[in-house]
């Protein structure tokens, strides 16, 4: 179908705005961390709220209200789980996940690449990106909890910005 009519289309433009201007004040009050890609749990909050958008647009089923209520809840409910992850550390264990070292002093780390599924070449793909042409000019490569490599040149000093990851 191509034109219902012009009541849904003046809906949907309508309700754009509203909804619009209502995701960015839920997100403005939600504070920065709303839509960061720092965890699965962030990443599931921002699809979430897309989705939800989304629908609130294109959906005459859902009221505009019961839209800003789920993006509010969604807010709510990521400032909620960061918040209990910064208080308890078994909470936190349990909703992040924790770095993982793929690569030390240029040798590959296979067993843990594999468990991560992470290729040799995607970590090789990594460390050109990162503009190294030699692996043994590269003091680690770690898996964040966001899913992004960090290479990390070698350097003269000790490496003090492992003291979490797993190895």
């Amino acid at each position: 179908m191509l034109f219902d009519g012009f009541y849904d289309l003046a809906r949907v433009a309508g309700i754009s705005l509203l909804a619009y201007v209502s995701l960015i004040i839920v997100l403005r009050l939600a504070g920065k961390r709303s839509l960061a890609k720092l965890n699965a749990f962030d990443l599931v909050v921002t699809v979430a709220l897309g989705s939800t958008f989304a629908t609130v647009l294109l959906s005459s089923d859902v009221a505009f209200l019961e839209g800003l209520l789920a993006f509010a809840a969604l807010a709510l409910l990521q400032w909620g789980v960061s918040r209990l992850s910064v208080a308890w550390p078994a909470f936190r264990n349990l909703v992040r996940s924790q770095p993982r070292l793929l690569l030390e002093d240029g040798e590959f780390l296979m067993e843990a690449a594999n468990d991560e599924r992470i290729t040799q070449d995607e970590l090789l793909a990594a460390v050109r990106s990162a503009g190294v042409g030699r692996l043994e000019d590269v003091a680690a490569v770690v898996l964040e909890t966001d899913g992004s490599l960090s290479v990390i040149k070698r350097a003269d000093q000790p490496l003090t910005v492992l003291g979490s990851v797993r190895r």
